[in-house]
């Protein structure tokens, strides 16, 4: 039994592996002072505000999926308890008929929860395409205005040492944030335009 089919971890929600991201290239720029970096474009993902968001709305969409395979679990495990406890006092017909119904609930709810797995993957796949896109830019354009000769990808290239300050992730995700800043729910609506024309008791007297 699946019992964390939706189980939203960090880890799991970036399986898309960020060197298959669109727009990921050698510069064309010439090399300059040989100075090299490290990212984590996985965490630099998550930890823009706009991956927050999209991570925390993706949730929020499934949060209903979620809650009711877990209810046709606890349905399914109801009826595998009934068979087991009552197995000696059940009629034939009686156990045939639960028996039946376990079976149906059962395939119901392996296709719910593949189904659900199934759109998750692909709308979470979407977010890393998305954001991983824009990601990429902001980090050709960093590296080009802060001298870097290279930027090393530490999600998808093993670093076994790297001295301290070469990790540039949390530049990346300020600048990032700069860029592409998230339109939070409580902003202050912009002010009202002034009126255009001023009414007659404000006009002056001749």
């Amino acid at each position: 039994m699946k019992n964390q089919i939706l189980t939203l971890t960090t880890l799991a929600l970036l399986l898309a592996g960020p060197m298959s991201l669109p727009g990921w290239a050698a510069s064309t720029q010439p090399a300059s002072s040989g100075k090299v970096g490290i990212i984590d474009i996985q965490t630099a993902i998550l930890d823009c505000a706009e991956g927050k968001k999209a991570f925390a709305d993706l949730q929020a969409k499934f949060k209903p999926r979620q809650e009711q395979i877990q209810k046709d679990q606890q349905a399914v495990q109801n009826l595998q308890n009934q068979l087991e406890t009552q197995a000696t006092t059940l009629s034939g017909s009686e156990e045939r008929r639960l028996t039946r119904e376990l079976q149906e609930k059962e395939t119901m709810l392996k296709r719910e929860e593949d189904d659900a797995q199934t759109d998750f993957t692909y709308d979470r796949q979407d977010i890393v395409r998305r954001i991983g896109r824009k990601m990429v830019q902001v980090i050709d354009q960093y590296a080009q205005q802060h001298g870097f000769s290279l930027v090393m990808d530490a999600s998808t290239v093993p670093v076994y040492y790297a001295a301290k300050g070469l990790n540039i992730t949390g530049a990346i995700v300020a600048a990032y944030d700069a860029k592409y800043p998230v339109q939070t729910a409580n902003a202050t609506p912009p002010a009202a335009p002034a009126a255009a024309s001023k009414s007659a008791s404000d006009k002056p007297k001749p």
